[in-house]
């Protein structure tokens, strides 16, 4: 056996908040791009976004009613009632087209601008119309406070204060809020361009029939869609059969082009780990080939020119979990996200697991909220190799060292998966 494949047969294998530390590292924000507000969803804020105006920006009424001087109404009563002509009427986006005076009021719509001569609103069902020899009157009952249902200028925001911050994922809310000040365009992160290959010569295009000892490339479009997820463009590259020279030139071509690179498969301990020969050369810095976890131990981080290779077990659940744990949170600190990881939150365990388990085991599985309480199902199968249960988990069970199992009814810590609210 060589010296080489000796390396590769001794992984020392780091604990996985360590190697996640170390990918991160290495994961420096990227450049900004301006984009539309409609094409803002989802994307990263770049800069800090402050108010060009103070919000609202006038004195706008908070319901129907009548806008009034508030000092008509001293010492009014049911006994003594007041009635003031109405001479304006003030529909929401319409300006006032006359002063108040003394003795006056305007009809008044919600959200409508309030005539600068006065200072309060009185509800439409607290007052009555009356007719008068002169014209349209209301009639009042009770006194009214100065600034009574009136929304002051800047109520919400004074100019210049902060809208958003830089880091903010932007979402319906924010896009509402940016509208409202006539910010037509903002200042995101540029999205990571990351390419995906395949490696391993049993692999099928996903359109070809199904051949006796070959499997079909599903790796690949559920790398795609987890890229999506994270925020980021993937970039699908043709699969590369085992064969070293070929994936060496490919993967540092992908390097030189793209932001990140992920491949899946040949990360295996065997005769045919083609990523382990590669990362164990010169081209590259390899930060680890062995994590302290289950499934996807044997998952491998490696860099070049500052640009990261993220090598991914072949086994869609090992692969999957790769992907969250560690490429996930690359991605997002990429995108200027200050804290990438997935949620935590802690849960009782709802089912026995058995398994004894030298190193932390990431179980997929599910979560509920059953009463007061959070429960969390394991996946009935969750070995490395299985790719049904994938669809079927909101969440990675944390399932720590042991040599006995965990039973059911004990709090564990979880996991949530992208698209659970915690």
């Amino acid at each position: 056996m060589g010296e080489n494949q000796q390396d590769k047969m001794s992984r020392r294998a780091l604990p996985v908040a360590a190697a996640q530390e170390k990918v991160i590292s290495f994961c420096g924000k990227l450049t900004s791009e301006f984009v539309s507000l409609s094409e803002a969803k989802g994307r990263v804020l770049a800069e800090t976004v402050k108010a060009p105006h103070p919000y609202p920006h006038f004195r706008r009424s908070g319901m129907d009613g009548y806008a009034i001087i508030s000092s008509d109404t001293a010492g009014c009563s049911a006994q003594t009632p007041v009635h003031l002509e109405v001479i304006d009427e003030i529909p929401c986006g319409s300006l006032p087209s006359v002063a108040l005076v003394p003795g006056t009021a305007a009809r008044i719509m919600t959200g409508a601008k309030v005539p600068d001569e006065a200072d309060a609103v009185v509800m439409f069902e607290m007052t009555e119309a009356t007719d008068g020899e002169s014209g349209y009157y209301v009639k009042l009952k009770r006194e009214i406070a100065s600034g009574a249902n009136i929304t002051p200028v800047g109520l919400e925001l004074a100019e210049g204060d902060v809208i958003l911050e830089a880091g903010q994922v932007i979402s319906a809310g924010e896009i509402s809020v940016l509208a409202t000040f006539g910010i037509s365009e903002v200042a995101v992160i540029r999205k990571p361009r990351v390419a995906v290959m395949a490696t391993g010569s049993e692999l099928l295009a996903v359109d070809e029939p199904l051949q006796d000892g070959r499997i079909r490339n599903s790796n690949t479009y559920m790398l795609e869609s987890q890229i999506k997820d994270a925020g980021a463009e993937p970039i699908v590259l043709n699969a590369i059969a085992d064969d070293l020279s070929t994936a060496r030139s490919r993967v540092l071509e992908a390097i030189e082009e793209y932001d990140l690179v992920i491949s899946t498969g040949g990360v295996s301990v065997g005769d045919f780990d083609i990523m382990a020969d590669l990362v164990l050369g010169d081209e590259m810095e390899m930060l680890f080939n062995k994590v302290m976890m289950r499934p996807g131990s044997v998952t491998t981080a490696a860099v070049r020119q500052g640009k990261l290779l993220f090598a991914l077990s072949g086994n869609p659940g090992a692969c999957f979990v790769g992907f969250e744990l560690f490429v996930r949170p690359a991605i997002g600190r990429m995108m200027g996200i200050e804290h990438p990881f997935l949620k935590e939150v802690e849960a009782t365990l709802a089912a026995d697991y058995p398994k004894i388990n030298a190193y932390t085991r990431f179980v997929r599985g599910r979560i509920a909220v059953e009463g007061a309480r959070l429960r969390a199902y394991p996946a009935a199968l969750d070995e490395s190799s299985v790719m049904i249960t994938i669809k079927d988990s909101n969440a990675l069970l944390v399932i720590p060292p042991t040599t006995e199992g965990v039973q059911a009814g004990e709090l564990i810590k979880v996991l949530l998966l992208p698209g659970v609210a915690g």
